[in-house]
């Protein structure tokens, strides 16, 4: 009886398309994450929303 595994794909957020080792090493998070920048903080000021900032942890 053969088996089958579940595969699923993985999304890229917006992260992948950044240089940093850091930023790229999220870029398969299913969280939003925006890099730090004008689209940050255009969008937060949009929606009226504060900006959650991540300053590292690995």
């Amino acid at each position: 009886m053969r088996e089958f595994v579940e595969r699923k794909e993985r999304k890229a957020n917006r992260l992948i398309r950044e240089k940093s080792p850091y930023l790229l090493q999220h870029a398969y998070n299913p969280v939003n994450w925006f890099p730090w920048g004008e689209e940050a903080f255009s969008k937060a000021a949009r929606e009226s929303k504060p900006v959650f900032l991540s300053i590292g942890y690995s």
